[in-house]
């Protein structure tokens, strides 16, 4: 897998196993194996990576949005 995430504000924490951003909407924690962060530019709130997802979990604590979330993060 190779995509992009929006709205990112930072990047908690990373590994190959894991990747735990905080977005503009609330937590998200991707999980997998060989995952990396090939481009990271919190000033326009963006960051590519690439390796295998076995998940994806958003805990929100913003406003709701309309669409839906994997397809904001994978446009």
């Amino acid at each position: 897998m190779q995509g992009s995430v929006t709205g990112v504000t930072d990047v908690l924490s990373f590994d190959e196993n894991s990747v735990i951003l905080e977005t503009e909407q609330g937590m998200l924690t991707i999980r997998g194996k060989n995952l990396h962060i090939g481009r990271l530019m919190l000033e326009q709130g963006e960051v590519d990576m690439e390796g295998t997802v076995e998940s994806i979990v958003y805990s929100g604590s913003g406003p709701a949005r309309k669409g839906s979330l994997i397809r904001r993060m994978f446009r």
